[in-house]
């Protein structure tokens, strides 16, 4: 099949955001979890207020959230392509745009698209809530290194948000797809890395952390910022590209 053209692209592009944006889900999943974040934020607010506030960093307390942020970010993607396996629709898809290869590639461009803002208006909320809690009282942070932390936790809430995707246009089902994806990242990943304590920083997860949460000087055999975003970035690609493969060669 013939590769479709520029302006094709586009149309492509334009349908698949529109799809996102007129989905009720997408927005019900965003907003609980940018309500789910204030709410996080404000609990790890009062420990920091009631505890030793001074020695905690803004900074640390407003993205510590980020742990079960990620949930909404990972539904998010799985709804993004499994939403259409619900009601059939992926076969009027299929028919209007015959180029299955393109079709989700622009599926996951359209999802970041999406994701990339609200993912740092997320996450930014967070660390203003507790900015203006704790100005008086915690430590704080230099403008230069909270942009760069909010960069990270918004990259990592994106790739992982593009990760569950892929694994949601694998599974095609949205309920397998969601305990394997949350099993692990809420499960099996912490239970496992004080035995793989030589492999740990190699799981998506925990290299997303070292994006927006660079380590401590007292940790060893920890990744920078950079190869968090590799090492994640890796993960994300070989599953989009996955799921891409599998995509083109299986029935709708």
């Amino acid at each position: 099949m013939s590769v479709p053209s520029n302006r094709k692209i586009t149309q492509i592009l334009r349908a698949e955001l529109d799809k996102l944006v007129t989905l009720p889900l997408t927005w019900l999943t965003l907003t609980g979890t940018f309500i789910l974040n204030l709410l996080l934020a404000a609990a790890f607010t009062s420990v920091g207020l009631q505890g030793a506030a001074g020695t905690e960093s803004i900074l640390n307390i407003g993205l510590a959230s980020m742990r079960y942020l990620q949930a909404g970010f990972i539904i998010l993607g799985i709804l993004a392509t499994c939403s259409e396996y619900t009601g059939g629709q992926i076969r009027t898809t299929l028919t209007t745009i015959p180029w299955r290869g393109f079709q989700l590639t622009t599926k996951h461009l359209a999802l970041a698209i999406l994701t990339v803002p609200a993912a740092f208006i997320i996450a930014a909320s967070g660390v203003l809530y507790t900015f203006i809690r704790m100005s008086d009282t915690a430590v704080g942070f230099e403008i230069d290194t909270m942009i760069e932390a909010l960069v990270g936790a918004t990259g990592y809430l994106t790739l992982t948000t593009l990760l569950s995707a892929a694994i949601g246009a694998l599974l095609r089902r949205t309920t397998p797809a969601l305990v394997i994806l949350l099993g692990y990242y809420f499960v099996v990943s912490p239970l496992t890395r004080d035995y793989l304590l030589r492999f740990k920083n190699y799981f998506p997860d925990t290299a997303g952390f070292y994006m927006y949460m660079p380590p401590s000087s007292d940790e060893i055999n920890t990744l920078t910022p950079m190869q968090g975003t590799g090492v994640s970035m890796l993960w994300t690609l070989i599953f989009i590209t996955v799921a891409i493969v599998f995509y083109r060669k299986r029935d709708a």
